[in-house]
């Protein structure tokens, strides 16, 4: 197992739900954390708790990663004893609609495209470089079961997250002689915010979402990032695919209803 102590781990999208839990987890292992959202206020909330909880180093900042010049600018930016990033944890996602696609909002496809694929595309281009240059570090991808399985009412989420899956594989063979590890974590059904901003607010129809049966938590995941960020260096988990018991695939749930 390799500790994390003292490690600089990158995690964008900290303000909620998976992102949130993996500041947690990884502040307890004793990680030094570079935290991000676009809600600054709740960046810094965040921070001053973990700082005050697990007596670790933590830089806060406002980014959305959606923008590429403010992303650049951001890592550019960053003081001289935060540049050296060991791990990036590529967390911010979200989804918008669930519609067939002839009905759906293209709206929604830009906020998901921007978010999801370029987004995670302008971090890793941003962070990268500085691995290579040494021969050494580690990224990981939050994924979702939606990269593997495409599903109805889903059509650009589920393209946006196949992206993110074939952006890691091609990713990894691009480094693998660089001594950098490449993973993606794709989850199932986690009760998040996601559906609420899924379905635009619409809390009935997100809490709906969750009945019958026991998600995943984030806390769950963030468990699993632990796990995939401690194995040792020449143990690289390329993918996991993290399901609540009742989840058999996208769209089979077992609802006791």
């Amino acid at each position: 197992m390799e500790s994390l102590k003292g490690k600089k781990v990158f995690i964008t999208g900290v303000t909620s739900g998976i992102g949130k839990s993996c500041v947690y987890a990884l502040a307890k292992e004793g990680a030094d954390l570079l935290i991000s959202a676009r809600r600054k206020n709740l960046v810094d909330e965040i921070a001053n708790e973990i700082r005050s909880k697990y007596k670790i180093n933590v830089y806060p900042f406002q980014l959305d990663v959606r923008n590429k010049k403010e992303v650049d600018d951001a890592v550019k930016s960053l003081p001289d004893e935060w540049k050296r990033i060991d791990i990036l944890i590529n967390n911010a996602g979200m989804g918008r609609g669930m519609n067939k696609l002839y009905e759906d909002n293209p709206d929604g496809w830009e906020e998901m495209i921007d978010t999801n694929i370029k987004g995670l595309l302008y971090v890793t281009n941003a962070i990268i470089h500085q691995m290579v240059e040494r021969k050494e570090g580690h990224i990981i991808n939050i994924g979702s079961i939606a990269g593997h399985e495409a599903y109805p009412r889903g059509a650009v989420y589920c393209a946006s997250k196949h992206a993110v899956a074939a952006i890691t594989k091609s990713l990894r063979a691009d480094v693998m002689d660089k001594n950098i590890r490449i993973s993606t974590i794709d989850p199932g059904l986690v009760q998040t915010g996601f559906s609420k901003v899924r379905f635009y607010g619409d809390e009935e129809k997100a809490d709906a979402v969750y009945k019958g049966y026991t998600p995943l938590s984030p806390d769950d995941i963030a468990d699993a990032v632990v796990y995939v960020a401690t194995r040792p260096k020449h143990v690289n988990i390329a993918q996991m695919i993290v399901f609540p018991t009742a989840q058999a695939s996208s769209t089979l749930v077992h609802k006791e209803i």
